[in-house]
């Protein structure tokens, strides 16, 4: 977090490195109150204020459907995706996101842009469906269907490049759409119609 915000985490948090996903999902079951919980095959980690939990990366390829161990940049890509979490976690009005308002696609895509997730193939899909109007109509839907990781991540990557690294760092305790909005002076539309026109210049 220091080479991109220019700060470290407020607080010493846990990591939990688990053998096998029964390991993950128990974890889960516990925390989310959801004791039917079973995860999908390409749930491997998460993150929030005081811990991370993460399947034992040697064993994404046995036990993922979309991760492999072997590639290691994607793999440090989504470990510093999680930790993004923990760092923005312990800023948070909701250390564990449990009451954030209309917010998902920043939370997420805060993740995606800082790990390096918002690569050259996701920023491509994403004009693509700007360009044939598949855009979903408000920010509540982007951290939804197939683009949402490209969706929400080059939301945050135009405030980053439009506000500033500062802007974007004062987000980072808002728990609501409308507290978001109001620290960068915008409305949602604007910001939609600013996101699309920088898309486009790029």
């Amino acid at each position: 977090m220091t080479e991109f915000f220019g700060n470290t985490y407020t607080r010493k948090f846990n990591i939990y490195i688990h053998p096998n996903r029964s390991s993950l999902d128990s974890t889960w079951q516990k925390d989310w109150g959801m004791p039917e919980f079973k995860s999908e095959c390409w749930m491997v980690g998460s993150g929030i204020a005081q811990k991370l939990d993460l399947l034992s990366p040697i064993r994404w390829d046995e036990l993922s459907c979309e991760h492999s161990y072997t590639d290691t940049d994607k793999t440090q890509a989504l470990i510093t995706h999680e930790l993004t979490h923990v760092f923005h976690g312990q800023l948070n009005a909701s250390p564990d996101f449990s009451e954030v308002s209309g917010i998902d696609w920043f939370v997420e895509g805060l993740a995606v842009y800082v790990s390096g997730q918002l690569d050259v193939s996701r920023i491509k899909e994403v004009k693509s469906a700007l360009a044939q109007g598949q855009i979903p109509d408000s920010l509540e839907n982007f951290w939804t269907g197939r683009l949402k990781y490209g969706l929400s991540g080059s939301v945050v990557m135009y405030i980053d490049k439009t506000y500033g690294r500062p802007a974007l760092e004062k987000l980072l305790p808002f728990n609501n759409l409308n507290a978001l909005l109001g620290s960068l002076g915008t409305s949602e539309n604007k910001l939609l119609e600013g996101w699309k026109s920088y898309l486009n210049s790029l």
